[in-house]
């Protein structure tokens, strides 16, 4: 039997984001209809009194938790302190008050950034904590790693079953658009948009435009998500040793460098103009891309290719700035 029913009552945090809302669309498209939301108006996660307080009233019995501070490589750099202080504070409100509440299975949305800068590629999941991370968002890097570690120690310690799923770069409907704060693929994609509206004969890309990363459309990452939640114990079996955290790759299994991203984007929005690739910002990591094996041999793999999947993203982003 699998372990999530259709009436089962589902906590979402951060509904409202890129991947909250994917959660949601997906939940609802597979006949999960007793959801609990809460805007962050209506409930500070960062508030330990006010999740308790939600949690003794509302007795959830499935939580995807996720909320979280995001940003691109200018996010991190310009709030450090923000990003570690929100998202240690958020998970670890969320996280302990499922436990007090007798939550019967917890998915802790991490990111890719949690592995090593040097990584071998692909990055599995056993390459956590084996080397350093990479400078420009280590604040928000070890804040998710804290989460990994909490949801292991309380499956240890307690004999709760939480899982860490890390997704790859995500994109997709109600992305962040911000060109001060966004992540490269809505940047790109905003930014020649934009260039086209204009007019403009070029756009510039920051960095090299070698470095290479994989891209999730975040419906298909929320499909795997509400995969690992309604998988039964025994599926997930591997996932709840106590040598080992709880943590799953969430990708496609393919990268692609950011300038043949850039290209994409350019043919998907129509930009005619030329790239310019400004060598004198960061590139970053120099390479990001996730080992799926261990989605793959529980049955799980991507759908969306990454062209259908930005054409999708830019006609989210049309309709929300028509």
């Amino acid at each position: 039997m699998n372990m999530m029913q259709h009436d089962s009552k589902i906590y979402v945090a951060g509904h409202r984001g890129l991947v909250g809302s994917a959660l949601v669309r997906q939940l609802n498209a597979k006949g999960y209809n007793n959801l609990v939301i809460r805007t962050h108006a209506e409930l500070d996660l960062t508030d330990q009194c006010a999740v308790r307080d939600f949690f003794a009233q509302e007795k959830p019995e499935y939580v995807f938790l996720a909320a979280a501070r995001v940003g691109g490589i200018h996010a991190n750099n310009t709030y450090p302190a923000e990003f570690i202080h929100q998202n240690l504070a958020i998970q670890t409100n969320v996280i302990h008050e499922s436990w007090r509440n007798g939550v019967k299975r917890l998915l802790f949305l991490g990111s890719s950034c949690i592995y090593p800068r040097d990584c071998p590629q692909p990055m599995k999941e056993d390459y956590l904590l084996t080397g350093p991370l990479e400078p420009t968002n280590r604040p928000y890097a070890v804040a998710k790693i804290a989460g990994i570690e909490m949801c292991h120690a309380y499956n240890r310690q307690y004999g709760t079953k939480y899982l860490a799923a890390m997704p790859t770069n995500l994109y997709g409907p109600n992305d962040n658009y911000d060109l001060q704060n966004s992540h490269v693929l809505p940047a790109l994609i905003r930014k020649m948009h934009e260039a086209k509206e204009r007019g403009d004969r070029e756009v510039v890309v920051w960095g090299t435009g070698t470095p290479r990363r994989e891209f999730l459309y975040s419906d298909d990452m929320a499909d795997a998500c509400v995969f690992l939640m309604a998988a039964t114990e025994d599926k997930l079996a591997a996932l709840f040793t106590l040598d080992t955290p709880p943590l799953v790759n969430i990708g496609c299994g393919e990268d692609v460098t950011i300038r043949r991203l850039a290209e994409i984007v350019a043919r998907v929005t129509g930009f005619l103009g030329n790239l310019v690739f400004d060598t004198s910002k960061p590139d970053g990591t120099p390479r990001k891309l996730l080992a799926v094996g261990r989605m793959s041999s529980l049955g799980w793999t991507a759908s969306t290719a990454l062209e259908s999947g930005i054409a999708l993203a830019y006609h989210d982003l049309l309709k929300h700035t028509a």
